[in-house]
């Protein structure tokens, strides 16, 4: 529930407003609040919980496209990489395997590129294009402002980095990205 500084609350209604100005309907947002899956940067969470929870959700609205992180996790943060590891979870494997034969679902993981690239913002775009990767997605103008906009929604996050990522980051640009 993104309960790490005691702001869960506060962070749940942040999520739908941010999702509400990406045009995701409330209906598709869960909040996950389990005692083995705490909000915690330096905590790996149980690969076979979150493989559970991930893949219910997936069958139950019918998804035939999730985007995760790599096993980088970006910035490294441990419970986005916990993600990317369930997805690729031995025991959760088959079950993953059986939605993507039988309901044609893909899993893109979003490539972590070093904290050079990662704050070169545009100028990384030549790289990007020359190395290999299965999409890549360059936001217009528009779109990044969008991005902005829904990164704004979650005001009790917005420390100074993040401030310093929403103007220099790549990922609020280019996103590279290779099949799971």
């Amino acid at each position: 529930s993104g309960n790490y500084y005691n702001q869960g609350e506060i962070r749940k209604k942040e999520l739908e407003q941010s999702c509400f100005l990406l045009g995701i309907p409330a209906s598709d947002v869960r909040v996950i609040d389990h005692r083995d899956l705490p909000d915690n940067p330096a905590v790996e969470w149980d690969t076979q919980l979150l493989g559970a929870f991930v893949l219910e959700h997936i069958e139950a609205k019918n998804i035939n496209l999730v985007i995760t992180f790599d096993a980088g996790g970006v910035s490294g943060h441990a419970n986005h990489i916990s993600l990317y590891r369930a997805l690729r979870y031995k025991d959760c494997w088959f079950e993953i395997f059986i939605l993507f034969l039988c309901l044609g679902c893909r899993v893109l993981v979003l490539e972590s590129v070093n904290l050079f690239r990662k704050y070169i913002s545009v100028l990384d775009l030549p790289l990007s294009c020359l190395l290999p990767r299965d999409a890549l997605f360059i936001l217009t103008e528009e779109e990044t402002e969008q991005a902005r906009r829904a990164m704004r929604c979650h005001r009790s996050q917005l420390l100074w980095f993040r401030h310093v990522y929403m103007l220099f980051s790549r990922y609020m640009v280019i996103n590279s990205l290779r099949l799971l």
